[in-house]
């Protein structure tokens, strides 16, 4: 198979927050690995992740010299009259040879789509795109090949929406859980000033701070708000508004609003996946470490392999990996929450 063959089903979407990541996924079985830019054009726009235009050209030689393949996140929304950095980043993925554009924004989507015909465009789970109609009209409009479905619809969603678009489905399959509404998040825009869409950064850094308290406990704060506030015996988490624990009339013991650290894993669920008629296969992650990336690329690509020989897949040890060694298979199996 050649690096932009992408017709085989079953392809292995991998993280990589930097160039060292990306290589050690394509080295432990990644189909595909997907990065971005130092700047705002990418959703995992943090501090000491991401490329320059240099590593993201070797990365794509390297990628392609072992039969993988780089996807480029240009997956966040452009402020208006603010749209040079997200084409001069289309033309530097273009120059390189990455072999897809994960996209989000239309006007990004058009922009790519008529300058760089030649290249292959990837609907990004922050587009939203959940239903048959929307799905249709960025194939229609915009060439689009591929839709990272959101992380919000059942087995039996998806297996309707396939019957119904012209274009191949990617779904996320571990990571971040992921139940807002991708794209359309503003929490952290309120608290910070800065926007995950637009500015391509969830809680930004330099806005976090950890405070301990005189009996050990320890606060997390964002832009000086608690966010979540931890015992002296727990792991005190990065703080992020939808992931915390917050005091109400009714609940002064504090409680998760929005939704508990868990991880999303459908190792188990991925047969059912592939009979739906799911192409690929993503796993989250741009900003875990290199040995995070290497054991879930591993694990997954002999899960993938295992089942395509028809064996049962050994994922066991993906437990452990997850947020809080919590795992759920979210609205894959039922919607509960709905």
């Amino acid at each position: 198979m050649s690096p932009t063959d992408f017709s085989t089903a079953g392809e292995l979407v991998c993280p990589a927050g930097t160039p060292a990541a990306l290589r050690t996924a394509v080295d432990a079985g990644a189909d595909s690995v997907y990065c971005g830019f130092r700047n705002a054009t990418n959703a995992r726009n943090f501090p000491g992740l991401n490329f320059t235009p240099e590593e993201l050209e070797a990365s794509v030689a390297y990628a392609h010299a072992r039969g993988a393949r780089v996807l480029l996140a240009l997956n966040t929304y452009p402020p208006a009259g603010k749209v040079d950095l997200w084409r001069e980043a289309a033309a530097i993925g273009a120059r390189v040879g990455v072999d897809a554009f994960i996209v989000a924004d239309m006007g990004v989507a058009r922009h790519i789509a008529q300058t760089h015909p030649g290249s292959r465009l990837h609907l990004s789970v922050q587009a939203a795109a959940s239903s048959p109609e929307a799905i249709r009209y960025y194939c229609e409009n915009f060439g689009v090949k591929r839709v990272v479905l959101p992380r919000i619809l059942t087995i039996p969603e998806i297996r309707a929406i396939k019957s119904e678009i012209p274009c191949e489905i990617e779904t996320f399959i571990f990571g971040n859980h992921g139940l807002m509404v991708e794209g359309r998040c503003s929490l952290t825009n309120w608290m910070s000033g800065l926007s995950t869409n637009m500015d391509g950064v969830c809680s930004p850094a330099a806005d976090v701070t950890y405070e301990r308290e005189a009996d050990g406990s320890m606060r997390s704060c964002l832009s000086g708000f608690t966010i979540d506030h931890f015992a002296p015996d727990e792991n005190a988490g990065y703080p992020t508004i939808c992931k915390g624990r917050y005091v109400a009339p009714h609940r002064p013991e504090g409680y998760y609003a929005f939704e508990e650290p868990v991880s999303l894993n459908l190792g188990r669920l991925l047969p059912e996946l592939m009979e739906a008629g799911v192409h690929a296969f993503k796993i989250e992650g741009r900003q875990r470490s290199k040995s995070y990336v290497r054991s879930v690329v591993r694990s997954f690509r002999q899960a993938v392999d295992a089942i395509r020989a028809g064996a049962e897949p050994d994922l066991a040890n993906l437990v452990a990996l997850t947020e809080g060694q919590k795992e759920t298979q979210g609205a894959f199996r039922s919607k509960k929450w709905r």
